[in-house]
């Protein structure tokens, strides 16, 4: 008799990797999973290695990486590509940091437009809204 974890459905799958089976189906249409053949007259079957697919694939869109970008660590899956696999981690770092940057930036401006909200006594302009309408600065659009 066939290992359980080696013999499971889709819906099987879809449970013990914790996604929903649409998942497992839009991935095997992007190439980051494949489909099992069918047998005659019987229903795909999955195993321990399609889980760990889907787990490097969640792991790897949980650090940010697109699923673009999942597919080509993938080639490098193997282990062998240490140092393809360092650069694609190290440009998907300086954009994280850029975002960091840029929302920093925004924050700033935000905690401003609101510190200058909160100063202005009577009924006059918000200035938040009057800065959303002439535009606010450079800094805090880039």
């Amino acid at each position: 008799m066939p290992n359980k974890m080696n013999s499971l459905t889709i819906g099987g799958l879809a449970r013990a990797a914790g996604v929903h089976v649409e998942t497992i189906r839009y991935y095997q249409r992007r190439g980051l999973l494949s489909e099992p053949q069918r047998p005659p007259g019987g229903i795909r079957r999955y195993g321990v290695a399609d889980i760990e697919r889907l787990t490097f694939v969640k792991s790897a869109q949980s650090l940010g990486f697109s699923l673009d970008e999942i597919v080509d660590l993938l080639r490098l899956e193997d282990g062998a590509h240490c140092q393809e696999a360092s650069v694609l981690a190290g440009q998907k770092l300086q954009s994280v940091q850029d975002k960091i940057a840029r929302l920093a930036r925004i924050e700033q401006v935000l905690s401003d437009m609101v510190a200058r909200c909160q100063a202005q006594q009577g009924n006059v302009a918000c200035p938040l809204i009057a800065s959303l309408r002439t535009g606010i600065s450079e800094a805090a659009q880039t």
